[in-house]
């Protein structure tokens, strides 16, 4: 291993699952300015919208995402600016 390019800096960090509010706690050197307090202890706080406790591959369950909503509000919003 080379000497001096490793960041220094790991700190238990907790990662939340924000789709179904799993969290879990491991050594990490992200940044972050959020906290959370797990079990009497705070500790930062990472959001992400998927992990493995939500991903379709590990839970073996298909969830369907609403785009056409998405695509609906996008037209509405800009049909305005429509020629």
């Amino acid at each position: 291993m080379k000497k001096d390019i490793h960041p220094t800096n790991y700190r238990l960090v907790a990662f939340k699952d924000m789709s179904n509010d799993e969290m879990f706690i491991c050594k990490s050197t992200a940044e972050t300015k959020d906290t959370i307090e797990f079990e009497g202890t705070e500790y930062p706080l990472v959001k992400m919208e998927i992990s493995s406790t939500s991903h379709p591959f590990y839970t073996g369950k298909v969830k369907l995402v609403d785009t056409a909503g998405r695509v609906d509000k996008f037209m509405n919003k800009y049909k305005k600016f429509a020629k």
